[in-house]
């Protein structure tokens, strides 16, 4: 049986040990990164994602209130509209009865 050569485990090892410096070292920017971008949008208060989401639910339902009010408002006028017009209709006066011609 052929061993195989120290040589290949040594470099084995010593890749394996570069790939987990290599994602320790890109953990950590991205750790570093995202802390600045945070602190980043802090100090220019900007808003973040769950704040727009909120802002954006907020004029949907405002909205669908305001459509719904709008609907009200159009059958109130409507129905204002008919009693005006019952009201004048009774306040009115009788036209006059003509008389029979002798």
């Amino acid at each position: 049986m052929t061993e195989r050569p120290r040589l290949f485990d040594d470099l084995a090892g010593v890749a394996g040990g570069a790939f987990s410096v290599l994602v320790g070292i890109r953990d950590e920017t991205e750790a570093q990164i995202r802390a600045r971008v945070d602190e980043l949008v802090r100090r220019l208060a900007l808003a973040t994602r769950p704040d727009l989401e909120a802002v954006k639910e907020l004029a949907a339902n405002a909205r669908i209130a305001s459509e719904e009010a709008a609907a009200r408002l159009a059958a109130v006028e409507a129905r204002l509209a008919a009693l005006e017009q019952r009201i004048s209709a009774l306040e009115q006066p009788p036209a006059p009865e003509s008389l029979p011609d002798d």
